[in-house]
């Protein structure tokens, strides 16, 4: 199966797209995907692979997400994601188990974000999340994403605990894609508990990337958002 898994995503390649993709995904040299391959295949096309392989056995799926293509490992994450929400715990955990091991090919932005609040998230919701302050004091730009992108799970679910804690170890980080991505957390948090992400933001606010607290207060009204800019609302904290 794995071999009409990658005729079906080499059907699709536009070399056009793939200088594209390229550009945008920072694959150039001592950019953040440095050496990443893309092919050209567009989300939905990928998408459309994965319905139609979507019980591709595990070990066909493992092979694939080891592969220099990132359409390749898109598909093979997708397909771990699908295969996740349909499982039983044996199923589960087998997949969880793959995504760890396999991690050092979940190496960019859209892959992260496209999975690790579906497995890893999911898979910690009823667990211990230690792993996930594990992660984000790692030096890898990426482990350091998946340990706040994993919260989204418990965000779903009406925990924001681990958000914000994990939230406050990366205040300082110096990469604006973990910027981004607490920002984008704080602001998904906000929506189920207003006051505790405004408390943590009041709190630590001032001492945010600005990315971080733009993307956090996104949703706000306009006068209290501007306030948090201006920095006025953590003078009168």
């Amino acid at each position: 199966m794995i071999t009409d898994i990658q005729t079906a995503i080499r059907e699709v390649a536009d070399t056009q797209k793939s200088a594209l993709l390229g550009r945008f995904f920072k694959t150039g040299p001592g950019e953040y995907a440095e050496g990443d391959q893309f092919i050209g295949g567009t989300v939905p096309q990928l998408r459309a692979i994965v319905r139609t392989y979507r019980d591709c056995p595990l070990s066909e799926v493992d092979t694939l997400l080891a592969s220099p293509i990132h359409e390749e490992r898109f598909v093979a994450l997708q397909l771990l994601v699908g295969q996740f929400a349909r499982g039983d715990a044996r199923v589960q955990k087998k997949i969880f188990d793959l995504y760890i091991r396999r991690i050092p090919f979940v190496n960019n932005w859209d892959l992260v974000d496209g999975s690790t609040p579906h497995i890893i998230g999911a898979y910690l919701l009823d667990k211990d999340r230690a792993l996930l302050y594990t992660f984000a004091r790692s030096r890898d730009l990426w482990r350091r994403r998946m340990a706040i992108l994993s919260t989204f799970a418990f965000i779903r679910a009406g925990d924001l605990r681990d958000t914000l804690a994990i939230a406050e170890i990366l205040l300082h980080d110096r990469h604006d894609l973990i910027h981004k991505a607490v920002g984008w957390m704080l602001r998904e948090a906000e929506k189920r508990d207003p006051q505790a992400v405004r408390t943590f933001l009041i709190a630590h606010g001032a001492a945010m990337p600005r990315t971080m607290l733009r993307y956090a207060i996104e949703r706000f009204p306009e006068e209290e958002r501007q306030r948090y800019l201006q920095g006025t609302i953590f003078s009168c904290a």
